[in-house]
């Protein structure tokens, strides 16, 4: 199990209230980590934009959440492309930069 980056943690705070950050949280940790295809050896910091798509995609709301991870389950590039994040590998860094007015 990958534990959830600093910087996740903070969109998935922003993202989700308060009563279903625990439960988010767990979602994305054991399901949507290295134990998905070829993200055998990836650590929290690469599996940012794959989650960063997943919470996106959320928009907040839990049963969102389990369709972007079924979806990165089935093939996580479909679910990169779904949050805009598909032809740019730094795309997930700037709206996360966006999101939270940090300047580089």
């Amino acid at each position: 199990m990958v534990k959830l980056s600093k910087r996740t943690e903070n969109l998935l705070n922003g993202f989700f209230p308060k009563t279903f950050r625990e439960e988010a949280k767990e979602l994305i940790e054991i399901m949507c980590g290295n134990n998905l295809p070829f993200c055998e050896n990836s650590g929290s910091e690469q599996m940012e934009r794959i989650r960063f798509s997943a919470i996106k995609l959320s928009e907040g709301q839990i049963d969102k959440l389990c369709d972007a991870i079924e979806l990165a389950q089935t093939d996580w590039r479909d679910l990169l492309m779904s949050a805009g994040f598909g032809y740019d590998p730094e795309k997930h860094n700037k709206w996360y930069n966006n999101r939270f007015s940090v300047k580089p």
